[in-house]
């Protein structure tokens, strides 16, 4: 930096000038020695991860994906600020719903509870935007109809849990599914809580034996307050505004897995999640800390890791797979399985199937990673196959011919005819159907 002065200038003003709100910079001037052999100076800029969306003089909102940014539509820049805390999704209004949609019986339960003197409609009108009234018509807002509404799946279709109970400890499918309990629940966000806890309660295996002070002790393979803990985050801080999937419980023989819509919400990382509190939903997280359930992240997850340290089991485990959010917490060290399934008992086959999970994510997100980097370096029209594929990914043969095989698989890639065997273009958006799983957009 120490002979690029007015260069240098332009680039510290840029987090100031084309940058909307602007963005705190630390500046660090390290000493260095240049390639000319000159005593000199690199600039670190060192820039703390934001709770607020940025945008350029353009107004336009960039996500980095690997090593190259991606502008985001509309919609995922709304995500964006959803999943920053700048709005709340629960605070829209929903379309074609009225006050008579909602159940004033279970307003009236809520605001005795809490203490409220006025009437269930005024405690609507009147606090966190419940309803608005407007041209003489009463909107509610998703909060209203996920927590109060007669029938909440009639708006939202998949705000719902479902319970899968998986034989063994792998998830199979066609001829070898081994899925031997399916169940769905549905109702507002504290029927669905309250009766997804009180069934996975039933699928708890226990073991009872007599303790060295000679009184019997009983032993459940996961603490209760854990296995009500992962289903009450789910539920409390899953993205609503993703629509299309439910809250998925998959219970395997030695862990359980919990899959939620949405992205960690604000400052939350998995590294963090134990002391950084903070609520996509708020007024959700409000109404169920009058139930006593934990109401922030960290707060609850900090309980869980000690409760599941004091009997030792592992910590939950975090992963995102693309907009899910999955908890894992295992249960291969609790005495109360060891007996009905010896195999657990091998500590290095636990050890193993731990390992098999985490080198399944990091296989996932390497694949997507890998056709993200294609995608980005293929032009319009552009035909091309697994040679082309192979220079840009400097990967091996067998690896490119895997990546179009997983083109293929996502249907956003059609064969062309009479330029060779095994090439093909990205389809365009008018050639999209609804089953696509990705959209290819130039």
């Amino acid at each position: 930096m120490d002979y690029e002065i007015e260069r240098i200038n332009e680039l510290l003003r840029v987090p100031f000038d084309f940058c909307e709100p602007t963005v705190k910079v630390e500046i660090e001037r390290a000493p260095c020695t240049d390639y000319k052999g000159r005593e000199n100076h690199v600039i670190v800029m060192h820039i703390e991860p934001s709770p607020q969306v940025h945008a350029n003089q353009a107004d336009e909102v960039y996500l980095r994906v690997g090593d190259k940014s991606k502008l985001l539509k509309f919609e995922d820049r709304l995500q964006l600020t959803y999943d920053k805390g700048e709005r709340y999704f629960e605070d829209k209004m929903v379309l074609n719903a009225s006050i008579d949609d909602l159940d004033m019986v279970q307003v009236e339960e809520y605001i005795r509870r809490i203490g409220y003197s006025k009437t269930p409609l005024e405690y609507l009108k009147q606090n966190n935007g419940f309803a608005l009234e407007k041209n003489g018509e009463i909107h509610v807002s998703t909060a209203a109809v996920l927590l109060f509404g007669k029938n909440p799946q009639n708006f939202f279709p998949r705000a719902r849990v479902r319970f899968i109970r998986y034989e063994g400890i792998e998830e199979k499918f066609g001829t070898e599914m081994n899925v031997i309990k399916d169940v769905i629940f549905k109702g507002t966000i504290l029927e669905m809580i309250k009766n997804s806890i009180t069934y996975l309660d039933t699928q708890i295996k226990e073991k009872t034996y007599l303790g060295l002070n000679g009184t019997f002790i009983t032993e459940e393979e996961y603490p209760k307050f854990v296995r009500q803990e992962i289903i009450v985050n789910a539920v409390t801080h899953r993205a609503y505004s993703i629509m299309g999937t439910d809250i998925q419980i998959k219970m395997f023989d030695n862990r359980i897995l919990v899959e939620s819509p949405g992205m960690l919400p604000g400052m939350v990382r998995v590294e963090n999640i134990r002391t950084t509190h903070f609520s996509r939903n708020p007024k959700i997280a409000e109404f169920l800390k009058a139930y006593g359930f934990v109401k922030e992240y960290g707060e609850g997850v900090d309980r869980m890791c000690k409760e599941l340290e004091a009997v030792g089991q592992k910590k939950p485990e975090y992963y995102m797979n693309a907009f899910m959010l999955q908890t894992v917490i295992f249960n291969y060290k609790n005495p109360a399985i060891q007996d009905k399934n010896p195999a657990i008992q091998d500590e290095k086959l636990a050890i193993e199937t731990v390992k098999m999970v985490k080198e399944k994510q990091n296989y996932i997100v390497r694949t997507e990673e890998r056709v993200l980097e294609v995608y980005n370096a293929i032009d319009t029209n552009q035909v091309f196959g697994a040679p082309e594929v192979k220079t840009i990914l400097g990967c091996t043969k067998t690896v490119s011919k895997d990546i179009m095989r997983n083109l293929r698989d996502m249907n956003i890639v059609v064969e062309v005819k009479g330029k060779g065997k095994g090439k093909y273009r990205f389809v365009y958006e008018s050639e999209i159907k609804n089953n696509c799983k990705v959209s290819k957009q130039k």
